[in-house]
């Protein structure tokens, strides 16, 4: 298998980019592109370390980041596998990409910046939900927002197809794969929706 090694070689088998996929950058928050991303629950938070990437799902029952500012937004770090894959890396670089979705568009918001992680307390306070705050809050400075084209969503049907879920592997099921049955299998399953709901927040 030969792989493309030299980006002028890469760049040769793809048209210039339209005028529209260049214009619809902006470096800071604006109007449209506020009212965009205060409409998505949802996102993908992806960074990288110095053990590699990380793809991070964030939701909230609101919109998923809180603008600081015109070119800084907010993201608390609520409940999750304790993993911290996503923090670390920030701490030891901070650059980071997010991509917004919104219910029902095929279009996503792009912001790619630069984050910090801060467990300052009025900001930590300043996200409670149900009497529950985060740990902390990741703080991102904008560099740049753009629209992803609807493609990629249009080609998967994220939003037209029918439930598809239903003959996949429950986590159960992979844990109990990965420790030979020692961990998972039903009793994780049966118990996962009260675990949820205790520790949403």
């Amino acid at each position: 298998m030969q792989y493309v090694s030299d980006i002028a070689d890469l760049e040769a088998l793809y048209d210039q980019p339209a005028s529209a996929s260049v214009n619809k950058v902006a470096c800071q928050m604006t109007p449209l592109y506020r009212k965009w991303i205060m409409a998505s629950r949802f996102c993908v938070l992806s960074t990288v370390g110095p053990e590699g990437t990380d793809g991070s799902p964030r939701g909230d029952d609101g919109p998923v980041v809180r603008e600081l500012d015109e070119h800084t937004l907010a993201m608390p770090d609520w409940r999750g596998n304790n993993r911290i894959d996503t923090l670390r890396n920030i701490v030891a670089d901070g650059r980071i990409s997010l991509m917004f979705i919104a219910p029902g568009s095929n279009n996503v918001v792009r912001v790619n910046g630069v984050a910090r992680v801060t467990t300052d307390a009025a900001l930590c306070e300043s996200f409670e939900v149900q009497g529950k705050h985060p740990r902390a809050v990741i703080v991102i400075k904008i560099g740049e927002i753009y629209t992803q084209c609807a493609r990629a969503v249009m080609r998967a049907r994220l939003w037209t197809s029918e439930d598809e879920s239903a003959e996949l592997p429950t986590v159960g099921q992979i844990l109990a794969e990965q420790t030979d049955g020692a961990e998972g299998g039903v009793p994780y399953d049966d118990g996962w929706a009260a675990r949820a709901a205790k520790t949403m927040w």
